[in-house]
C-alpha cells in the first residue's frame, strides 16, 4: 500500500500542511466517518441476544469523541472518578456507564454508588471495601447501591505485548476463579448481591480465538457459580493493523462474530436464563480514527545512521517508548503524501531528552527533509490520553474532520500559562 491517508481520503479534501499551519504541530486529527464506523462496528458483535457495547473510555476521554460514542448508541466503561465526570459531561446517563476500578479509595466507591453507578471489583479486598462503604453509607438491604459486579481473571491472557495482557497467572487484575466461595462469603457479610461479572484477557490481539476461549470459560464459572446474573461483560481487546503499509490483515470481525455466536447459544440452554451480554472495545474504536501530524526540525547522520528529528516526542505519544508499539509513518511534502518508492533507512525521533523518544526505528521511508510533515498513522487509542508535559513541553491541541469535510478544533493546545498555573 503507498498511502493509507489517501486510500481513505482521511483529511477529505483538506490540505493537511494548511491544517498544520492553523493550528501547529504537532497536532492530534481525528476524522469522524471513520470514529463513527467503527464505533457502530462495535454495536453489532452481537445481535441475536440483549447486548451493549461498552467503550472503553481511558482509550481516549475526548468529551467530543465520547458524545460520538453517545450518538452511535455506545455504553461506556470507567476507570476513575475523573473518567466518570467526563462522561457525564458528554451526556450519558448513570444507567449506561459501568465502573471498572483498580485499587481505589473508599471516596471513589462512594461516588459512583452516590451517582447511580454500577460498579465492579476487582479483588476480594476490593470487594470488601465495597460493602463496608455499603455499610457507612447505611444503604438498606434492598438498596440498588449494594448490588455490584465481580471482574473475573479467565486464566487466559492475550494481546501486542507483555504489559497489555490482562488476564492469566501474572496479572494483578481480576479474581482467580478458586476465591470464588469467599466472594459469597462477602456478598452475605454485607448484605452485597453479585448482578453481573466481566473479564478482561488484554489489548490489540488479531488472533480472537484466546477471546473465544476466555467467552467460553467465563460463561462456565457463570454456569457453575453465578445464577440469575443481570449481565455477563466480556471485556474487548478487538486488535487493528498497525502495519497496514505492509497491508497487515485488519481484525476478522465477520467470523469472530460467526463463533461467537454458537458459544453464546449453548450457554443461553443451559444457563436457563438470556443476561445483558457486553464487550469492552476500546482501541478498536478509535485507534484508526486520528492521526498525528508533526513537524521535522531535523536532519542528521549520525555514525552512519540517518535520523529525522519532530516535534512528536515520547510526551505526546508515549507507546512506541512504552510498549516499542509500531506506528506506520507517511511523509507529506507541501501538503501532498511523498510516494514510497527510493526508499531509505531513517530513524524518526521526537524532541525529549531521553535516547528512547523514538517513533520509528530504522524504518524503510522516503528521503526526509527538514520542513516535512510526518505523519503517524492510527493514534487515536491511547494517544493524547497518555499524553504528559514532560520536559515542560504542553500537550498538543486536537481537531476534528466532520462528516462535512469542516475542520473543527476539539482541544486547544495547552500553553506555558496553563503549566504555570498549577503553581
Amino acid at each position: 500500500m503507498n498511502s493509507y491517508i489517501e486510500k481513505v481520503d482521511f483529511f477529505k479534501g483538506n490540505n493537511p500542511e494548511e491544517i498544520a499551519k492553523t493550528y501547529g504541530t504537532p497536532l492530534y486529527v481525528y476524522n469522524e466517518e471513520i470514529l463513527r464506523s467503527h464505533m457502530h462496528d462495535v454495536s453489532q458483535v452481537i445481535t441475536k441476544y440483549a447486548y451493549t457495547a461498552n467503550y472503553s473510555v481511558k482509550a481516549n476521554t475526548n468529551i467530543n469523541i465520547l458524545k460520538l460514542a453517545l450518538e452511535e448508541g455506545n455504553n461506556c466503561d470507567a476507570m476513575s472518578v475523573g473518567e466518570i465526570e467526563m462522561l457525564l459531561k458528554a451526556g450519558f446517563p448513570e444507567e449506561r456507564i459501568f465502573y471498572i476500578p483498580n485499587n481505589v479509595a473508599e471516596e471513589e466507591l462512594e461516588f459512583a454508588i452516590h451517582n447511580g453507578i454500577m460498579t465492579s471489583l476487582d479483588s476480594l479486598a476490593q470487594l470488601e471495601l465495597y460493602g463496608q462503604v455499603c455499610e457507612n453509607l447505611g444503604l438498606s438491604v434492598d438498596d440498588r447501591g449494594r448490588c455490584c459486579a465481580v471482574r473475573i481473571n479467565p486464566g487466559v491472557g492475550a494481546g501486542h505485548h507483555e504489559k497489555v495482557v490482562t488476564g492469566g497467572k501474572k496479572t494483578k487484575f481480576g479474581i482467580s476463579e478458586d476465591f470464588i466461595p469467599q466472594i459469597f462469603e462477602i456478598t452475605k457479610k454485607y448484605n452485597l448481591k453479585i448482578v453481573g461479572i466481566n473479564q478482561h484477557i488484554g489489548s490489540c490481539f488479531m488472533d480472537p480465538q484466546p477471546y473465544l476461549d476466555a467467552v467460553t470459560n467465563l460463561l462456565r464459572i457463570a454456569t457453575e457459580n453465578f445464577p440469575g446474573l443481570e449481565f455477563i461483560d466480556f471485556g474487548g481487546g478487538y486488535g487493528i493493523p498497525y502495519h497496514k503499509l505492509d497491508d497487515e490483515a485488519p481484525f476478522p470481525m465477520e467470523d469472530f462474530k460467526k463463533k461467537l455466536e454458537p458459544i453464546l447459544d449453548a450457554f443461553v440452554e443451559k444457563y436457563g436464563s438470556k443476561p445483558l451480554f457486553k464487550s469492552e472495545p476500546g482501541r478498536f474504536c478509535v485507534a484508526e480514527g486520528s492521526v498525528i501530524l508533526g513537524r521535522v526540525h531535523a536532519i542528521k547522520e549520525n555514525n552512519g545512521h540517518s535520523f529525522a528529528g519532530t516535534d512528536i516526542g515520547m510526551n505526546v505519544l508515549v507507546r512506541p517508548s512504552m510498549y516499542d508499539s509500531w506506528h506506520d509513518v507517511e511523509v507529506i511534502r507541501e501538503g501532498k503524501v511523498v510516494a514510497r518508492d527510493n526508499l531509505i533507512e531513517q530513524t524518526v525521533t521526537g524532541n525529549i531528552c531521553e535516547s528512547g523518544d523514538i517513533l520509528a526505528k530504522a524504518r524503510p521511508l522516503p528521503q526526509i527533509k527538514r520542513g516535512d510533515l510526518a505523519c503517524l498513522l492510527d493514534t487515536g487509542a491511547y494517544g493524547w490520553s497518555m499524553c504528559s508535559t514532560y520536559n515542560s513541553r504542553p500537550r498538543p491541541a486536537e481537531v476534528m474532520i466532520c462528516k462535512d469535510g469542516t475542520v473543527k478544533q476539539i482541544r486547544r493546545r495547552e500553553t506555558i500559562e496553563d503549566l504555570m498555573g498549577l503553581f
